[in-house]
């Protein structure tokens, strides 16, 4: 059953243009709401009223947008979801950015400004809190008392894009994904982000990279003795050639990267030695980061095998669709290949895995985000590493119960994966 409730959501991915590998649907804002579960809630009164259990957690729009000129692609006020913690948690702060893929063109940025990832006209006013978020102890047994905020994504940059890029493009498109960045950290502050005793900066996708690329700072704007740490989940994305041999995801990131000015955002180290656009890729810059960094990773992330290393435009004759789809239509030259995939990534993790501050949970299911559904995050049927759920292990690292590197065998070694299957039909 609970891969039935996982497919539901997903059913759409087969249904991807070449158009929409550059933006990772809006359609997930709509997984996300159906997959989420939440169960007995406690709130504080103050600036944000109470809720009845069960009930989701509102929109809050940023107030002080104006003022900072922080806005979405199309002009209109960014925002977030805030659940007041309690009890243990109520000095510890756990921020989530939400992911959803970026815009790289005029034309791609422009759909977006159309929808929840470029407006916040049409987000949802409230969302259920879920994994790495839940109120519930038994599905989040480490943070589920914090104070939590759903970042919401809207700039198509992972909050790392420039007002000056604007001047170039002859449209009404806002790149003001730093500005956002900065009036959110103003906001936060100001309502009791500035006296954690814990802080936990998160994210999935293009918000875990918005994670790891805003990591450094985060530490930098709160209190000297705030335990500071970041989590990027099915953020790694790789630089590597696509099967017809074409550096895809590389011009992807150097036309994001132009359009929208995202090279003052980026880490200054790596930008100081090579090509900004590069410094975009986690791996040119994930042992530059400073403050302590967890990955959670699959080694067989759908996303990236669809859109790095199978895009639509580099199997014409569609010999990879099934594969894409379902890992377990691969044939064996096709495993082999997703088999040299998975070694590129521990390959390029190898100095990372050396960090004694830094944690992993690299497990080899066919998936993308873990950390915001409960059946991923933290349930009886959760994927395992060494018998340990992601929630699990990311409690451990963080409280420093223990060292946590997890790389699991490769697939179809894991009997506990979640591994997707796209193709399944109603």
């Amino acid at each position: 059953m609970a891969n039935h409730r996982l497919l539901r959501g997903v059913r759409w991915w087969r249904k991807l243009t070449k158009r929409e590998w550059a933006v990772f649907s809006a359609a997930l804002a709509t997984v996300i709401l159906t997959l989420s579960f939440v169960s007995h809630s406690h709130y504080h009164s103050g600036r944000y009223a109470s809720l009845p259990a069960n009930d989701g957690v509102p929109f809050t729009p940023l107030s002080n947008a104006h003022k900072k000129s922080a806005f979405c692609l199309d002009g209109s006020v960014p925002g977030y979801h805030f659940q007041q913690g309690f009890g243990s948690g109520s000095d510890n702060w756990l921020l989530h950015i939400e992911g959803g893929g970026w815009c790289n063109s005029i034309e791609s940025c422009s759909s977006r400004a159309t929808a929840a990832l470029g407006s916040s006209k049409m987000m949802e006013h409230e969302v259920l809190f879920s994994g790495i978020m839940s109120r519930e102890p038994s599905q989040n047994p480490d943070f589920f008392n914090w104070n939590k905020v759903k970042i919401r994504y809207c700039d198509g940059a992972s909050f790392a894009g420039h007002p000056e890029s604007e001047l170039k493009n002859g449209t009404k498109l806002f790149f003001r994904g730093q500005l956002i960045w900065e009036a959110l950290m103003d906001e936060f502050l100001s309502i009791g982000l500035s006296k954690a005793k814990k802080a936990f900066l998160t994210g999935c996708s293009a918000g875990g990279l918005a994670a790891l690329i805003h990591c450094d700072n985060f530490r930098e704007i709160l209190p000297k003795n705030t335990d500071v740490k970041c989590l990027a989940d099915a953020s790694f994305f790789l630089n590597e050639k696509d099967v017809a041999g074409n550096p895809t995801m590389e011009n992807f990131y150097h036309d994001v990267v132009n359009l929208q000015g995202v090279a003052k955002s980026l880490n200054k180290e790596c930008v100081s030695r090579t090509d900004p656009y590069k410094c975009f890729f986690p791996q040119e810059f994930i042992n530059n980061i400073k403050t302590p960094v967890f990955l959670v990773n699959p080694s067989y992330d759908f996303w990236q095998i669809r859109h790095i290393l199978v895009p639509e435009r580099s199997d014409p004759h569609g010999s990879w669709q099934k594969c894409a789809l379902n890992i377990n239509y691969c044939n064996s030259s096709q495993l082999e290949v997703l088999q040299g995939f998975r070694n590129s990534m521990l390959s390029t993790l190898g100095e990372f895995q050396k960090n004694a501050e830094g944690g992993m949970f690299i497990n080899s299911c066919f998936i993308h985000c873990q950390t915001w559904i409960t059946d991923t995050w933290h349930s009886p049927n959760s994927p395992k590493i060494n018998s340990q759920t992601i929630a699990e292990s990311v409690g451990d690292w963080y409280f420093n119960r223990k060292p946590v590197k997890y790389i699991d065998v490769p697939f179809p070694g894991n009997p506990t994966c979640y591994n997707m299957d796209l193709t399944s039909r109603p």
